[in-house]
């Protein structure tokens, strides 16, 4: 099966430090000034906040973050994602949501939780991966320092066709971010996506921007610099269908389970 070209838009942008609403104001002017039609629009990973430990800051599914990213999806007619706070009872998560145009939507909370900035003090881990799919495309959302973590990505059965990351990958580990990103594509034969953020947040940490748009070869189809951007590219199926043609590693691979 060929599936249709796919647009994708990157918001590399910097963040108002714990300022929802101000950051909703902000992605609102960026997204209604894109000039051509895309049909996925990805945010940083907390673009509500910066990568905060203050959870009190932290919404429900009906908060206004979530009604937001509905409004702008239904507007563009275009799946958006990013991450935000959520709480769930007495639990705090980093939560990627998958927000679609009919205003259904799918989540993921952050598996593995960045320890030395204290995240698994102040949010619970989750304990599943989703794929979820768009105009034929199947996508394995993740986030930021789940990158590190290979057998979370592992593409199985070849079950997802692209690998997302929306982060806030800080910039003296950026030869880290440059590396991995590459690498996810060639072992999982599959397109991988990296978007983070730009600029200095309130706890003196710089990040210098370098979203990726990598193909299943691992040739960076685009990449940005220190300064915020929006850039939208176009991923094509063939090219991903003739590598797990021509070179099928992927049915080499060892059988595992995860625990």
């Amino acid at each position: 099966m060929i599936k249709p070209d796919l647009n994708i838009t990157l918001l590399q942008s910097e963040l108002h430090w714990e300022n929802i609403s101000e950051n909703l104001k902000m992605f609102s002017e960026k997204i209604s000034a894109l000039k051509e039609a895309t049909d996925l629009i990805i945010l940083p990973e907390m673009f509500t906040t910066g990568f905060s430990m203050n959870t009190s800051l932290a919404e429900d599914m009906n908060g206004q973050s979530v009604n937001w990213m509905k409004q702008i999806s239904a507007e563009k007619n275009a799946v958006v994602c990013g991450s935000i706070m959520i709480k769930e009872g007495n639990q705090y998560f980093n939560c990627l949501v998958w927000m679609k145009p009919d205003g259904n939507f799918e989540y993921y909370n952050k598996r593995h939780l960045f320890s030395l900035g204290d995240e698994h003090k102040n949010f619970t881990a989750g304990t599943q991966k989703i794929i979820v799919e768009w105009k034929g495309w199947k996508f394995l959302p993740l986030i930021c320092y789940d990158l590190r973590f290979p057998v979370w990505c592992r593409n199985t059965s070849s079950e997802y066709d692209v690998l997302l990351f929306v982060a806030n990958w800080p910039a003296r580990r950026i030869t880290a971010w440059k590396s991995l990103l590459p690498a996810r594509s060639i072992e999982n034969q599959c397109y991988t996506i990296g978007l983070s953020r730009v600029g200095t947040d309130d706890n003196g940490i710089y990040h210098s921007g370098d979203s990726m748009v990598v193909d299943p070869l691992g040739e960076i189809l685009w990449q940005g610099d220190s300064q915020p951007a929006i850039h939208t590219c176009t991923l094509s199926f063939h090219p991903l269908k003739h590598v797990r043609e021509t070179l099928s590693f992927l049915k080499d691979g060892d059988a595992f389970e995860l625990k």
